[in-house]
């Protein structure tokens, strides 16, 4: 099917695909839909919607490209693949185990340990912001409402 899109270099509706695949390419007039959309999903073939009709065209400059962007990626790859060599040997071989990385780690536990003693006193500390002070008050304002009420006798059962 592709052939037809390549030979013609021309724009195709599906009607047409659907009269002259069978004719050119032997292909059955039942499943030229579901090849062309096949296509479509690959994307080998590109389709758009423009009013009623949906056009299909594929050019042979944009498989030769895609072919070729597909080719630099792999060579890529194979090439980074060359250096992956290093990722298989262990962390603790790679790292170098010396002095200012040691004080490091040491400083760093230190400084962890100290956070959690902030975080500590500060929920120490937490019945005194004010935010939380203000919330309790109209905590207590919204409770002492319907106790008023109910004393008055406003609210009879």
């Amino acid at each position: 099917m592709m052939e037809i899109f390549f030979e013609t270099n021309d724009v195709f509706q599906l009607k047409d695909i659907e009269r002259i695949a069978p004719k050119e390419k032997g292909i059955t007039a039942m499943s030229v839909k579901e090849i062309l959309q096949s296509l479509v999903d690959d994307g080998m073939v590109d389709t758009d919607r423009i009013g009623t009709s949906n056009y299909f065209w594929a050019f042979p400059s944009k498989a030769f490209h895609t072919r070729k962007r597909k080719l630099e990626a792999l060579e890529t790859k194979v090439i980074l693949g060359g250096r992956g060599h290093s990722s298989l040997v262990p962390k603790s071989v790679r790292r170098a185990h010396d002095e200012e990385r040691a004080a490091l780690l040491k400083e760093l536990a230190a400084l962890r340990q100290k956070k959690e003693q902030l975080k500590a006193e500060i929920e120490k500390y937490k019945e005194c912001d004010p935010d939380v002070v203000e919330e309790i008050c109209k905590l207590i304002i919204n409770m002492r409402w319907p106790m008023v009420y109910y004393k008055t006798g406003v609210v009879s059962e």
